[in-house]
């Protein structure tokens, strides 16, 4: 059998705007209760919630504020009256946030808040004119702090792909975390790098190779600063989404550890379903359920280590609709 991936008895953490809990935090004195964060995220979550604006000192209900260009630099500006800045204490507190929650493996922003939004906030002018797009302060103090965070808006967690991409770094990023708390060494970073390999090759080929040669003559006196190389290299590479292409790949390879195994009819009921998967007439999840089908009466030992086929609990479905 596959091995398991999650102990919910011991729940991920991760940061999370407030107001998505139901906190009655916004400016308006208002929330923005996410049913299926609280619901079905919460199951095996613990959030941590912080309000930027209620914890540098704002009032519950407060003056709105905007993002708004000026002199060259993007600030965080009341709406009312323009000489309400809170750019920098919402900077700062992005950044101190960052290193108090340094158990975290991820965090959910409120999008289009001028505290929290990820990249895509309204941008004014000084004349109340929107004129395009930038980051939230508190957001932007944060990511800058932890780069390597999986982050994401709960707007963009409606989007299939990007819902199961942003989870799966959420639960990479925790066993990096466990990897490196059990002790960092040679071997344990390359078994990393082994039981991720088809988890990688599905997003980004080229830097699964790029990894591999990183690791292939690293020694106990270099491995702090190679493993450091190695996760930014990691996430970079799992940020973006893997295409069809990239996993019809991966099942194919996955499929030639049991060409010894399977008979005729059983490579042609696996081929078929994975060009299925190609042609978009089934979700992912109907290639890989087979092929754990097979796995389970033919087992394999690395395949058996192989998070691909297991990247999150299967109760989140977060691959039947990709």
């Amino acid at each position: 059998m596959v091995m398991s991936i999650v102990d919910v008895t011991d729940k991920i953490k991760l940061g999370i705007s407030a107001c998505l809990l139901g906190q009655e935090v916004r400016f308006d004195g208002g929330h923005k209760r996410d049913a299926y964060i609280i619901g079905t995220l919460g199951e095996y979550f613990e959030f941590l919630p912080l309000c930027p604006e209620v914890t540098i000192g704002m009032t519950v209900p407060r003056p709105p504020i905007r993002l708004v260009q000026r002199g060259g630099a993007t600030r965080v500006l009341g709406v009312r009256d323009p000489t309400l800045d809170v750019t920098v204490p919402l900077q700062q507190l992005g950044e101190k946030t960052a290193e108090r929650l340094s158990a975290i493996c991820g965090y959910i922003l409120k999008k289009g808040s001028p505290s929290c939004g990820m990249e895509r906030v309204k941008l004014y002018d000084e004349q109340g004119r929107s004129i395009g797009k930038a980051a939230g302060a508190f957001a932007e103090g944060l990511i800058k702090k932890l780069p390597l965070l999986p982050v994401e808006e709960e707007g963009r967690l409606g989007d299939p792909t990007l819902r199961e991409n942003f989870i799966m770094r959420v639960f990479v990023y925790h066993r990096w975390q466990q990897m490196l708390n059990s002790g960092l060494s040679v071997a344990r970073l390359q078994q990393f790098h082994a039981d991720h390999k088809y988890l990688v090759m599905a997003h980004n080929q080229a830097a699964y190779k790029r990894m591999g040669k990183m690791l292939a003559e690293v020694d106990a006196a270099e491995v702090k600063v190679v493993s450091c190389l190695y996760m930014e290299e990691l996430m970079t590479a799992l940020k973006k989404p893997a295409s069809r292409r990239h996993h019809v790949n991966v099942l194919q390879h996955l499929l030639g550890y049991l060409k010894k195994q399977l008979d005729s009819e059983d490579k042609a009921e696996m081929l078929e379903v994975i060009e299925q998967y190609r042609d978009g007439i089934v979700p992912l999840i109907v290639p890989i359920t087979l092929l754990k089908h097979h796995f389970r009466r033919h087992p394999h030992d690395y395949i058996e280590r192989q998070f691909y086929l297991s990247p999150h609990p299967q109760e989140l479905m977060l691959r039947n609709l990709i």
